[in-house]
């Protein structure tokens, strides 16, 4: 257990969620370990032992998100809701609290997976492991970078910005990190076995994470070779692909896919449908706020606009669409595949990017890149108008 604990303390400075060294994370094994002392470790050792929990991070985050976050609390009435996809799946919305209430702290944890304390940072726990805690800190950083964009370009565009807000706004975008210009050079087909390929998947896995193009663990990655689909499984970190990707033939001759991804057949019927053999699915941010960008306040659908926009989007020529998770009426296996066939990507609303390549990575994962450097310029285009 301690050793989980070091590794995602780790994951969580590498992604630049945290300054290095500031996550209090504590765990429970035959005795409850923490990463270091510090004296909140009291406070937090009160709120295990009220909850059911294996694992607690407890941190401040790192700039811009600092920033942000405060913000989003301040002007909140004690409840923040973000409109991404991931935030509507799995967190719903993120409770903010004043100070270090270990009572209505806990409280807040019987009905969330965090809270957000300003001044303070982001509280939240695992009940299996120390991973889910870092899943739900890393999903909180995204969740909030995407509304406080969204929300300021709206904003914006109507009039309605103060000029704190503006003054807030222009700190942040000048914390920034530059766009990174060049996709890396991939393992490049043709495979000549089934494990080079595999070390394809992987490899492009863990590129995808360290160039930042995807939330915690969140979005997957597939490549079809000899007939069958290799796609990463459900809820696997693609930055820690080994053994965690399933074989599913694409006559649907094996129930390997039971544990694959859920978007398994959204990949099925791109394989088929564009002859695309490699396929990326990330959450880089930008394109995620873009999709997001409506300037149609009486549009009849607005609040189902992930499940059915009436409008055909496009940043340049890639296609923005609706969709959900996994199958059902609404599911991505019906939006999506048709429209990757258009320009090879597509940009789900509220929730990422599907990319193809014709024999490798190389080209899927450039174009994902591509998709998320225009996305940005666009962002800051559209604002500054």
């Amino acid at each position: 257990m301690e050793a989980l604990i070091y590794k995602y303390e780790h994951k969580l400075s590498e992604a630049g969620l945290t300054s290095e060294g500031a996550p209090l994370m504590g765990a429970l094994d035959a005795e409850l370990l923490w990463n270091r002392h510090d004296r909140k470790t009291p406070f937090l050792e009160m709120i295990f032992k009220k909850l059911n929990i294996t694992a607690l991070l407890f941190s401040e985050p790192k700039e811009p998100y600092r920033t942000i976050i405060d913000h989003l609390c301040r002007s909140s009435s004690g409840t923040i809701f973000p409109e991404d996809s991931e935030t509507r799946t799995f967190l719903h919305d993120l409770p903010v609290t004043d100070g270090l209430d270990d009572t209505r702290v806990v409280s807040l944890l019987k009905q969330r997976k965090c809270v957000l304390i300003p001044g303070h940072g982001i509280i939240a726990f695992g009940t299996v492991s120390p991973e889910q805690a870092f899943i739900t800190y890393s999903s909180v950083c995204f969740a909030t970078f995407v509304k406080f964009f969204s929300d300021m370009l709206f904003k914006k565009k109507r009039g309605m910005i103060s000029g704190e807000e503006s003054m807030i706004f222009r700190r942040v975008r000048n914390m920034l990190d530059a766009p990174i210009p060049n996709a890396p050079m991939l393992a490049r087909s043709p495979f000549s076995d089934e494990q080079e390929m595999v070390r394809a998947i992987e490899e492009a896995g863990k590129e995808v994470v360290r160039y930042g193009l995807v939330d915690s663990y969140f979005g997957n990655i597939s490549y079809c070779f000899r007939n069958t689909l290799y796609i990463s499984q459900t809820s696997s970190s693609l930055d820690e692909l080994v053994g965690c990707i399933d074989p599913c033939p694409l006559d649907g001759s094996s129930c390997a896919g039971i544990t694959a991804s859920s978007e398994l057949l959204t990949h099925l019927e791109i394989a088929k449908t564009s002859g695309a053999k490699a396929i990326l699915h990330g959450h880089p941010k930008f394109a995620v706020i873009i999709s997001m960008d409506c300037d149609r306040d009486d549009c009849p659908t607005r609040g189902l606009c992930h499940r059915r926009c009436p409008e055909k989007r496009y940043l340049d020529n890639i296609p923005i669409v609706p969709g959900e998770v996994g199958t059902g009426p609404f599911g991505l296996c019906n939006t999506v595949p048709s429209a990757v066939a258009e320009a090879n990507g597509v940009i789900v609303y509220g929730h990422g990017v599907f990319t193809t390549g014709i024999s490798d990575f190389n080209e899927a994962f450039s174009r994902l890149l591509t998709i998320e450097n225009r996305a940005r310029a666009e962002y800051f285009r559209r604002f500054d108008e």
